[in-house]
């Protein structure tokens, strides 16, 4: 793993738009599903996931997701439960409620907080499964209250025919009770615009590869999306403190997700980086993933050894990453200069996949930077808000001239005589 000094590191690291041929491929597919509905989705999922259907195969039925259960460890479904209890009970607490605020002259403003009816949640299938994002996906979603939550996944789990158990007893455990077996653009497509078998949603949530990324990016407008998910990051700020097994461990366990994946070390520390660099090469020796972990190192890894531990956190601060771990002597110390980072992970036994799986913070995290400007998955991504306005008599004709002033100010005069005809048919004419 190369060792470069705070001064010559200078990755880059860009949202994926996708390739014109890729592109074009996405809005091809979004236009054939409009057009043609079921016939479209079954014939692209036939020549990208090799799995002919009928209109009648697409749900996946309740006995479905109940059979799964006897394919899957009874350790597997303990420890599924036990995830699921966490993220709920940290979602929970983001909750908010509608409000009201009367004022002393009988105006009455307020905020009402409604779930969306009915959300779309991509779950990924196409290399490997990932039960962990069904909870991450629907849970936050119920605690919203929205009514309607429809998962998708790939036919084809890994390139096996078949949908992984565990994600079938995942979303059996999170209480989906609609699903469908598809996958790629053509399942982005579908939940946006609805076929005759698949009733459109108002909001679609989830990873997935590029073509998922890119239908994404092209459907939103007609319905909104969490994001556009990037590779997966970490970076570790670790001091002279930290063990480099560990750290050079969570390197790798982000490492492994993609070719794309980004795994840094900043340290003010020589001797640390030297280790790390050793004990990756070490470690990848013996990881069943080696070969995508080896080309996510090769590419995007990094040691940065700073002078300082100071600045060292300017450089977190400047990538913004998607997870951070602070292997730092005493990191609560630090916690609070921390500017931009997805999920902030403190101390030596807050390892990064406490968090991608177990402790109850949304894993889906914003990536390529972008958290200097936004925020995980959580509750608030499944509601509305509608402003409530009511004015009394009294107010308006307190603030009836201010409004006009405005108004006119713009130059809209049909807004001033809105406000103007209340007050001279009430007999205070300006």
């Amino acid at each position: 793993m190369k060792i470069v000094s705070a001064r010559d590191f200078k990755l880059q690291r860009e949202v994926d738009y996708g390739t014109p041929e890729q592109n074009q491929a996405v809005k091809d597919i979004i236009h054939g599903l409009r057009a043609e509905g079921d016939a479209a989705l079954l014939r692209y999922t036939e020549a990208f996931d090799r799995v002919t259907l009928s209109p009648q195969d697409l749900r996946i039925t309740p006995d479905e997701l109940q059979a799964a259960y006897s394919r899957v460890e009874p350790s597997f479904l303990e420890a599924i439960r036990a995830a699921a209890a966490n993220i709920r009970a940290f979602h929970i607490k983001q909750k908010r409620n509608s409000w009201m605020d009367l004022q002393p002259d009988g105006s009455l403003l307020g905020q009402i907080i409604r779930p969306l009816k009915r959300v779309g949640v991509y779950v990924p299938g196409g290399k490997a499964a990932y039960p962990s994002s069904v909870l991450m996906n629907v849970i936050p979603a119920q605690v919203a209250g929205v009514p309607e939550i429809v998962m998708v996944t790939p036919p084809a789990t890994g390139g096996k025919a078949g949908i992984d158990p565990y994600t079938l007893v995942a979303a059996a455990e999170a209480g989906v009770t609609e699903a469908y077996r598809i996958g790629g653009a053509q399942a982005i497509a579908a939940l946006a615009y609805g076929t005759e078998t698949i009733q459109p949603v108002d909001k679609i949530c989830g990873p997935g590869n590029i073509y998922v990324a890119l239908a994404k990016r092209e459907v939103y407008g007609a319905v909104d999306i969490d994001s556009i998910a990037g590779p997966s990051e970490i970076v570790v700020l670790a001091d002279d403190t930290a063990n480099a097994a560990y750290v050079a461990a969570d390197l790798l366990s982000q490492a492994e997700h993609d070719e794309m994946a980004s795994a840094i070390l900043v340290t003010p520390s020589r001797r640390l980086a030297e280790a790390v660099s050793a004990e990756v090469q070490k470690q990848l020796a013996e990881l069943p993933r080696r070969d995508i972990a080896s080309t996510s190192i090769e590419q995007y890894g990094a040691i940065i050894v700073t002078d300082t531990l100071q600045d060292g956190i300017e450089i977190v601060n400047r990538l913004a990453p998607e997870h951070l771990e602070m292997m730092v002597e005493n990191p609560m110390a630090y916690a609070g200069l921390i500017e931009n980072a997805g999920a902030i992970f403190l101390g030596t036994y807050s390892s990064e996949p406490v968090g991608d799986y177990f402790a109850g913070p949304n894993h889906i995290i914003p990536t390529n930077g972008t958290a200097r400007f936004s925020s995980p998955v959580d509750v608030d991504d499944f509601i509305k808000k509608s402003s409530l306005i009511y004015y009394s008599k009294e107010a308006l004709f307190k603030n009836g001239a201010a409004i006009m002033e405005l108004a006119r100010h713009e130059g809209l005069e049909g807004h001033a005589r809105a406000i103007g005809v209340r007050l001279q048919n009430e007999g205070e004419a300006r």
